[in-house]
């Protein structure tokens, strides 16, 4: 990498900058958030773009995924495997290149553009006073310039709808009244209570009873319906990006008011993808034959191990295709994953989502440094007690490896990536700290945490 040196000064200056903000308590006007965050993007995305070193991803797997698109051939199929998604981005990658944009710009123009638009709803998600101050930090977060601008990879695509669809998921406050599922609950106790068991059922599910009005929207409730359907088309989106959002539904979910508009949060989810894979045929040149073909390759993930945590230590710290590992870590991650929800299930959604988040870093097998993306808009907008040291870890651990193993040839990068990989079992602790472990229960409805210092567990919770 060319400008290694250049990138590292702006991306440090970064850090300085939003660690004296916190400490300061600046809260500059969002639009000064906005300018700086635009600033920094296009500065490193021209460096990116005009150095002679590029991922090797970005050229051999997103370049021919968007040239694909132009010639009218489906993405997943042409670029031999290589895009595992829905052909979402693909098809903004060929408008792009349609309109004449050098590739080395037009690839990361996509996800520049959408971290951009992320610094607003970082601040419209951390909510409350200082909610300019988060944007700030968001817009000088060291790991979103690296994947954005210079790896080009398409985690802030995601990120940018499925924060989007937190923050409508919410409305412009907290929600109307409780939980769907904790209002049923705590109907049907007081039902047992005053009828027995044969006075109760009848008042919860018989004609007319809780649960027929519950299903039945009446005019108060459309506005939650809409709010919902919303959501949920966000969601759809940032699952047509990449498939990884799917951990971030169950708090979009907890955040809308009620069972109806869960419901329909989860139609219009589900809609989208499948929108975008029923018109393949008629966007891509897709055939109708070729359609399971393309389903397979989107499902198919291959076992390969050696990158991150605690694999790397059982393949001496080079990629391996280990299917017992990656098994095994898949069903680690799912456990974890179950028992975070279960942890955090009285929690603000928000701090529930970056629990889940978190402990997905800290359990997978498998890892590229753009996952560490996933959590950093939630982390920023939510700051826990140990959110910084894990954004600065995660920022050095993915800058040795886009800054500095980059200055090698192929035999040195290699010789970097097995004590670079093995030494991010150091930051599992560090993630581990980052969760929320302060904030179990909401103390008033879920809303804008009213931020303070470097932590704000004390400000926000109730005894556990």
């Amino acid at each position: 990498m060319d400008y290694a040196v250049l990138t590292g000064i702006v991306l440090v200056t970064g850090v300085v900058l939003a660690l004296v903000a916190q400490w300061r308590d600046w809260r500059p006007p969002l639009l000064v958030a906005v300018a700086v965050g635009i600033a920094v993007r296009v500065l490193i995305m021209y460096t990116s773009a005009i150095d002679s070193w590029q991922p090797v991803d970005f050229v051999e797997s997103f370049k021919p995924a968007g040239e694909a698109v132009l010639r009218g051939e489906d993405p997943v199929l042409a670029s031999e495997g290589g895009w595992h998604f829905l052909p979402t981005i693909p098809y903004v990658y060929g408008i792009l290149l349609w309109l004449g944009i050098p590739w080395e710009y037009a690839g990361r123009l996509v996800t520049v553009v959408a971290d951009i638009v992320l610094i607003p709803l970082v601040a419209k998600l951390a909510g409350g006073p200082k909610a300019s101050l988060r944007a700030l930090q968001y817009a000088l977060n060291p790991l979103a310039l690296m994947v954005a601008c210079i790896h080009g990879q398409v985690e802030p695509v995601a990120l940018v709808f499925g924060v989007a669809a937190f923050v409508v998921a919410r409305g412009p406050g907290a929600p109307e009244r409780p939980g769907m599922t904790t209002d049923v609950i705590a109907r049907v106790r007081a039902g047992l209570a005053a009828h027995g068991v044969r006075g109760a059922v009848p008042r919860v599910i018989g004609p007319g009873g809780m649960l027929h009005r519950s299903l039945l929207p009446g005019e108060d409730d459309r506005v939650s319906l809409r709010r919902g359907a919303l959501a949920g088309l966000l969601m759809g989106l940032a699952l047509c990006a990449k498939s990884w959002p799917i951990w971030l539904i169950p708090g979009m979910l907890l955040l809308l008011p009620n069972l109806r508009a869960r419901v329909a949060a989860l139609f219009a989810t589900g809609l989208v993808p499948v929108f975008f894979l029923v018109t393949l045929p008629v966007f891509a040149g897709t055939s109708l034959d070729q359609i399971p073909a393309v389903i397979h390759t989107i499902q198919d993930i291959r076992p390969i191990v050696g990158e991150w945590g605690w694999t790397p230590w059982l393949t001496e710290g080079q990629w391996a295709l280990r299917p017992d590992l990656a098994s095994f870590g898949t069903k680690l991650i799912y456990v974890s994953v179950v028992a975070a929800v279960l942890y955090w299930r009285r929690a603000d959604p928000v701090d529930m989502t970056i629990a889940v988040l978190l402990v997905f870093m800290v359990m997978t097998p498998r890892l590229g440094a753009q996952y560490l993306m996933w959590f950093m808009p939630f982390l920023v907008a939510r700051p826990t007690r140990f959110a910084w040291p894990a954004i600065i870890g995660a920022s050095l651990w993915a800058g040795y490896g886009y800054l500095y193993m980059t200055q090698f040839d192929f035999n040195g990068w290699w010789l970097q990536h097995a004590d670079w990989s093995r030494a991010s079992i150091l930051l599992l602790p560090i993630l581990a700290l980052a969760m929320p472990w302060g904030r179990r229960r909401v103390a008033t409805a879920p809303g804008p945490v009213p931020s303070q210092g470097w932590s704000d567990d004390s400000r926000i919770t109730s005894p556990a």
